[in-house]
């Protein structure tokens, strides 16, 4: 490693004795023939100033809570509060996920998130042919209004905030939570928490999609212009890597896709007549945390240096708020592994770290046993508790960015960085992300990438501990939560009974004024709060909108 001395040595003095140390460290032997990250950036043996030698410090870098905020959008960072411990839970009948968000909380948890089941994703009821055996396999059951008054039972919405994983059906679930609210007593305006809402994400990647993209597009700025008006603490849309990140693609590409996405909700909004500061400041993200450790924190890094700028040079916000990238992390549910599950723990708590190094504002982080079964509540209890050890053992949170300046580190974010704005100019040229991701750009490129990752692991150029090596003939040595399968059929005679115990007739017509206002261009919440509250279903609902706007049959192919 170079000295000092051989840094600073006059007349390019230093400079050839790093040219000649670097040539001397490239001959010596090495455990493989070429490092690099996942998202193929070459990683050198050691890292300069000469590598920042292009990087202004002010201009690039900066202080934390201050433009471009690549150290973070808060001057104090975690010395002044926490980021919010955020587990993701939701399983079978409402009741059940309403116990588990209460254990949460009694242990520390400082906000809910709700995990949604298939047939709720897809905005079909409980009860609908399509939705046989899909029950409460990855989430909670929402079918009425009824059912989100069992899932918020005894939980005051004014005291804490709640980030829902839905996208389709969004703005319906939304307007069903606003509802419990309301009976609660709270105001619109005391309300905070975040809306998935990130429908581009599901052209993309996860292909949980239903309409076709505009009249999607359409429900998503009604939500943002909604809460515009009526939510001030609410985010509308958590814009999504993360399912980008889990179908395969690269760090680099989750950024820029996600980001890209981004930029394409302003503009929208914009088109819409939103002004940009009205809007943009509650607009937030939502990151995977994968195993590359510093790979991933510049990502984060660069995330809020690219959002501040383009938010500022490209859409002319004024307003700083709108230029900080705030976002939520969850790490990665690709890298779990089903084989050897126990190291899940050492997996989710280096990349909860990440997270933290990476200035999140509010964080989940996996159960060991989520590879085979939704987390049981030990699991979820020991991933819980290893935010609290990160936050409150490590001295990790005493500093802002205490990874800032690294050599290494500030070259890897410049990299990532340059690497978004090729995929920014590749999607311009395609004509923006809607005709792109209509051409199957996005989709083939992480097709690809996920190819390239797979044949890397395959020929173990990249290690996975006990998968490709250090391989083990234990058996599963842990107890799995199993949902109960009767639970089905009590939450189908809830709904019945709700169907029953309503006013049918005001039901009917609740739904031909979204209908109308469907067909229209007027903001569709209102109309959508009316038939919530008079307990209409997610399906019927959704049926309406099916009628209206169709269903998107997708045209890429490869």
């Amino acid at each position: 490693m170079l000295s000092a001395e051989e840094l600073v040595l006059p007349d390019g003095e230093g400079r050839q004795r790093g040219d000649q140390r670097r040539a001397e460290n490239a001959a010596a032997p090495q455990r493989r023939p070429r490092f690099k990250t996942p998202s193929q950036i070459p990683v050198e043996t050691v890292y300069t100033p000469e590598h920042l030698a292009e990087t202004d410090y002010l201009r690039d870098v900066g202080l934390p809570g201050e433009y471009p905020y690549l150290r973070g959008v808060h001057p104090t960072g975690y010395r002044g509060r926490l980021w919010t411990m955020r587990m993701f839970a939701g399983f079978g009948l409402p009741q059940e996920t309403n116990a588990r968000f209460k254990f949460l909380l009694a242990n520390g948890q400082t906000g809910l998130s709700v995990a949604f089941d298939m047939p709720t994703l897809y905005g079909y009821d409980t009860d609908d042919p399509r939705a046989a055996g899909e029950f409460g396999k990855c989430g909670v059951a929402v079918s009425s209004l009824a059912d989100m008054e069992v899932l918020f039972d005894g939980i005051p919405l004014d005291q804490v905030t709640t980030s829902m994983t839905i996208n389709s059906p969004a703005a319906i679930i939304w307007a069903m939570y606003i509802a419990v609210a309301e009976k609660q007593g709270v105001p619109l305006e005391r309300m905070g928490g975040t809306l998935q809402n990130d429908i581009l994400k599901e052209y993309l990647a996860q292909n949980e999609y239903i309409f076709p993209p505009e009249p999607s597009m359409r429900l998503v700025v009604d939500t943002v212009e909604f809460a515009s008006r009526y939510m001030p603490r609410w985010n509308p849309i958590s814009i999504s890597g993360y399912h980008i990140r889990e179908a395969g693609s690269t760090a680099v590409q989750e950024l820029a896709f996600t980001l890209a996405d981004g930029f394409e909700y302003v503009r929208h909004c914009r088109a819409r007549g939103l002004a940009v500061d009205d809007f943009a400041p509650r607009l937030s993200f939502f990151f995977n945390v994968h195993n590359n450790f510093f790979e991933e924190i510049a990502k984060f890094r660069a995330a809020r240096r690219i959002w501040a700028r383009e938010m500022r040079e490209t859409f002319h916000a004024r307003n700083p708020r709108s230029e900080w990238l705030r976002f939520h992390a969850q790490t990665s549910g690709a890298a779990l592994t089903a084989q050897q599950p126990e190291n899940n723990v050492v997996r989710v708590g280096l990349q909860a770290l990440a997270a933290v190094l990476g200035g999140c504002q509010s964080l989940h982080t996996n159960g060991k046993d989520e590879a085979w079964a939704l987390p049981s509540e030990q699991a979820a209890l020991q991933a819980l508790r290893t935010q609290q050890i990160i936050a409150h053992e490590t001295g990790v949170t005493d500093t802002v960015d205490p990874l800032g300046g690294s050599y290494f580190l500030e070259a890897l974010t410049n990299q990532v960085e340059a690497g978004a704005y090729e995929y920014f100019r590749r999607i311009e040229d395609l004509g923006g992300v809607i005709p792109a991701l209509e051409a199957g750009f996005f989709q083939r490129e992480i097709a690809e990438a996920a190819y390239i990752y797979q044949m890397e692991e395959d020929r173990k150029e990249r290690i996975t501990v006990g998968v490709n090596e250090y391989l083990t003939d234990e058996a599963l040595g842990i107890p799995l939560l199993r949902v109960d399968r009767a639970g089905e059929q009590r939450h189908i005679q809830h709904l019945n009974g709700v169907r029953q115990r309503r006013d049918n007739r005001e039901v009917a017509e609740k739904l031909r004024a979204l209908e109308q206002a469907a067909r229209g261009s007027e903001n569709l919440m209102m109309p959508l709060l009316e038939a919530v509250k008079a307990y209409a279903t997610l399906g019927e609902m959704m049926g309406v909108f099916r009628q209206v706007f169709g269903e998107y049959q997708p045209t890429w192919g490869f």
